[in-house]
């Protein structure tokens, strides 16, 4: 299975963007602000600094599996292997705010976040129930 999310606004508080699985829009996106400035996935170079809960993961491919969260402690999607970051989910919310690096989603979005995540959340654990092998792209 793969998940791709298209980052599409840029802001200095917020990334935004769609969702997708298996090239079907799922939802909507928001994430922390880009650091990654030449967008060459990673936060090495020169002026490209992680600022702690308050940088999204670099674009790239990942895997993807499904584990407890220690903060939360349910099931959710984490993000493995992002360089720099631990801890990586996708998860509910409405804003950057929440997020900590991690990708919330929602049904609906604005300028400022998502809205409806509880559902969004909801339907995309029932789509990666009992899925091996998923991969998530970041672009």
């Amino acid at each position: 299975m793969i998940i791709k999310v298209k980052r599409t606004k840029f802001n200095l508080n917020n990334t935004l963007g769609e969702m997708f699985i298996n090239n079907n829009h799922f939802c909507y996106t928001i994430e922390d602000r880009v650091r990654d400035i030449n967008n060459d996935g990673d936060l090495d170079d020169i002026g490209e600094t992680k600022v702690y809960g308050e940088t999204a993961i670099p674009k790239g491919e990942y895997k993807l599996i499904l584990s407890i969260s220690n903060r939360f402690k349910i099931l959710m999607p984490e993000i493995l292997n992002v360089k720099g970051f631990t801890g990586i989910r996708i998860h509910k919310g409405n804003s950057a705010i929440d997020s900590h690096g991690c990708i919330i989603i929602g049904m609906l979005q604005n300028n400022t976040g998502v809205q409806q995540s509880k559902i969004a959340f909801d339907k995309l654990m029932i789509e990666l129930k009992n899925k091996k092998d998923i991969r998530i792209i970041i672009e």
